[in-house]
């Protein structure tokens, strides 16, 4: 099963709701970035309730979402769009810890329990934006669930996995988002309370192979009535290229390039997120000074 999201309502349109299968989306970070366990867990969920805020977006529109703890992975980079495309990186990838007193990787080590969550939405020809709450967990899901409780306004549940193999690559990930929405009735809050604190990890669903679908439908429960509006597919994807490279080396203006040209050569660089390179030769480095002299 490929990954995709869904968008759905429940509660004759009281709660919407968001739930996504990222198993492959994970594992392609993984193997990008070869992160070790807790840092794979951190990052998969990150990027997880990254790639549903995106599809809260409409048309062109993006998000970038930092996670930054004092944690020893350093800060957690996301950009996702309105697309289902999303990408990461994170500083750190080969972090590791002995599992929690819960038998479970100890994303909080890795993440740290101070620090913040940067929020910023790319609106297109609109305004920026932007966004920044205390991390209150290290967990992801519960910092995720705070950002919507406190810079959103929308009281919210944020659910988030990632289950990893002994070899490191990933078995598992995934997530729901539940938001209420205005004039929601006090019965229905008390039937979510109730879904919520009895279902199991939403990694172990996915494991089980619970679909998105079936997921919403174990979170809100049968009285929730869920409501497929929509249905998109997720995949690990980058923007990057050798066009938007050049700009940026333009940007650095014409002294410095002359000064690569004279010492380096040539000049190599390297995505942060997909890790391709890019060369860039002495011809091809005049001629974006030659460019700029226009």
């Amino acid at each position: 099963m490929s990954d995709y999201l869904v968008r759905a309502v429940g509660f004759n349109g009281q709660v919407r709701a968001f739930a996504a299968r990222t198993t492959e989306t994970v594992a392609e970070a993984q193997k990008r970035h070869y992160t070790w366990p807790v840092v794979s867990a951190a990052l998969g969920r990150s990027m997880t309730a990254a790639v549903m805020m995106g599809a809260m977006l409409k048309g062109e529109d993006k998000i970038t979402v930092k996670v930054e703890g004092n944690g020893p992975i350093g800060a957690m980079l996301i950009d996702a769009d309105a697309k289902g495309n999303v990408r990461g990186f994170v500083t750190n990838g080969q972090v590791h810890f002995d599992l929690n007193e819960h038998g479970k990787l100890d994303v909080r080590a890795g993440v740290g329990t101070e620090g913040f969550l940067s929020v910023v939405k790319d609106l297109g020809m609109k305004e920026m934006f932007s966004s920044q709450v205390p991390i209150v967990s290290g967990e992801i899901a519960e910092d995720f669930t705070y950002y919507f409780a406190t810079s959103e306004q929308v009281p919210s549940s944020v659910g988030l996995g990632v289950l990893v193999n002994p070899d490191n690559t990933i078995l598992a990930a995934g997530g729901f988002i539940i938001q209420l929405m205005p004039g929601c009735e006090e019965e229905t809050i008390t039937a979510l309370e109730k879904h919520l604190a009895t279902i199991e990890p939403v990694s172990k669903m996915i494991e089980k192979g619970l679909t998105p679908e079936e997921i919403l439908e174990a979170v809100l429960g049968q009285e929730g009535d869920v409501q497929i509006l929509s249905k998109m597919p997720v995949q690990f994807h980058c923007s990057c290229s050798k066009e938007r490279y050049s700009r940026a080396l333009m940007g650095l203006g014409v002294q410095e390039l002359e000064e690569m040209i004279e010492e380096e050569g040539h000049i190599e660089t390297q995505c942060h997120f997909c890790l391709k390179t890019y060369d860039f030769s002495k011809e091809e480095l005049q001629g974006l000074v030659n460019e700029i002299k226009q």
